[in-house]
């Protein structure tokens, strides 16, 4: 195989990321090469997302642009957007093969069994500088509005005991921080066998936080009835665990959130961030937002911006409603206009800027450590964020990606707080 030319394009989630990055770790094993942008590969993958109708356009607008770069490569989908709609990914020119989500991690000895292919796992995370590790996949919440349960399947955990080894190999490769993922990583049960019991998610981020080496550690995205006693336990004594979590909102309003069917209410949500806050002052958040959901009312969405206003969020990433058939919500009355959503879109997003600045000027004058990320090197600037996930520009001779520094923060901009080298 030595000499042969791949490449994999990702969409969508984290999960989707990791998954990426282990068909790259086997396809260096077997001895590909990555091609760059300007050469034409032998092989290409690609991790499609089905999350929105846009996701499921670009999917099929990226396999088109590579076939059309690369006219005599071998194309493999994978992913969300082929799960739902396979035969439409199968017709497409240049296609391979499509490969379910279900067979995910046999995709390469599926496609070509008579190679002895290596194990399916991470060694590294190209052009990060934290590495996130899956957990868990599948989901068993169905909410109204989501197609993933039925393209990822049930929820199912990963053995701890793999976990940890991918974890310090990581750690062992250079990597500082390791952000848990999954689709649903609440649900964490650590797999176990008959006569075993379950082990939840606190016990893992325990187990993982006494790994040696590791500097950082994170939750990438939990919903805040999952938030318990334990879990906060681990979270906030932990001895690399950053105070930052990442809880999903999506709405404000009982009313939407319980025609979403999601398990909890605003009033959860706060009290999940108030004992965050409580008991470290430094603790900030960051959240899913969806607006136009059907039958959004104004005063529905005038509760998600109070929410918004009260917690004040260190990053919102929002979504409009995005109709997806076979989910409950595509049949639902009184769907938002896209006139309607737009608006409520500039909305939320003009706000979490405002709520955002607000959080960082709390920080102008303190000393914090920074994980320098990327650089752009003619201005010899590094960005990078602090352990409670505060954006951070720094400039400086020597500096380097994926190195941790004290940083005093001067100023704070609309784009992020700006340091100097302690």
């Amino acid at each position: 195989m030595t000499g042969l030319k791949f490449k994999v394009t990702t969409l969508g989630c984290r999960t989707n990321q990791y998954e990426s990055q282990a068909y790259i770790d086997q396809l260096l094993a077997m001895g590909y090469t990555k091609a760059s942008e300007s050469e034409e590969a032998d092989l290409c993958i690609v991790n499609t997302c089905t999350v929105t109708e846009t996701a499921d356009t670009s999917s099929k607008q990226v396999i088109r642009q590579l076939v059309k770069k690369n006219p005599h490569t071998q194309v493999i989908v994978t992913g969300c957007a082929a799960e739902k709609n396979p035969e439409a990914f199968q017709k497409m020119p240049g296609v391979l093969r499509v490969v379910s989500n279900k067979e995910k991690e046999q995709l390469l000895p599926l496609a070509f069994p008579e190679e002895d292919w290596a194990e399916f796992a991470i060694k590294q995370f190209e052009a990060h500088t934290r590495a996130f590790v899956k957990i868990q996949d599948g989901c068993n919440s169905y909410c109204t509005y989501c197609i993933i349960p039925y393209v990822r399947g049930r929820s199912r955990s990963r053995r701890v005991d793999a976990i940890v080894e991918e974890v310090k190999t990581l750690i062992a490769n250079g990597f500082k921080e390791i952000v848990l993922t999954g689709i649903n990583i609440g649900d964490f049960d650590g797999a176990p066998e008959e006569g075993e019991l379950p082990t939840r998610l606190s016990d893992l981020v325990k187990i993982i936080d006494r790994v040696e080496g590791i500097e950082r550690l994170r939750i990438s995205s939990i919903d805040p009835d999952e938030v318990d006693d334990d879990l906060m336990d681990a979270v906030i004594n932990g001895r690399s665990t950053c105070h930052s979590l990442h809880i999903v909102l999506q709405s404000g309003s009982n009313v939407i959130l319980k025609r979403m069917n999601r398990k909890y209410t605003s009033q959860m949500f706060s009290q999940a961030v108030e004992k965050m806050k409580t008991a470290s002052k430094d603790f900030t958040f960051t959240t899913d937002v969806i607006v136009g959901f059907p039958g959004e009312t104004e005063e529905d969405f005038a509760d998600t911006l109070a929410l918004m206003e009260q917690v004040q969020f260190a990053k919102v990433h929002m979504f409009p409603y995005s109709r997806r058939e076979k989910t409950r919500a595509a049949l639902y009355p009184n769907q938002v206009s896209s006139e309607v959503i737009h608006d409520r879109k500039r909305k939320v997003l003009e706000l979490a800027e405002q709520t955002s600045f607000l959080l960082r000027q709390e920080y102008v004058g303190r000393t914090m450590k920074v994980l320098l990320e990327s650089s752009e090197k003619e201005e010899k600037t590094f960005s990078g964020h602090t352990e409670n996930f505060l954006p951070v520009f720094v400039e400086g001779e020597g500096l380097s990606s994926n190195q941790i520094v004290s940083v005093k923060l001067v100023e704070n901009t609309p784009n992020g707080l700006k340091g100097i080298i302690v």
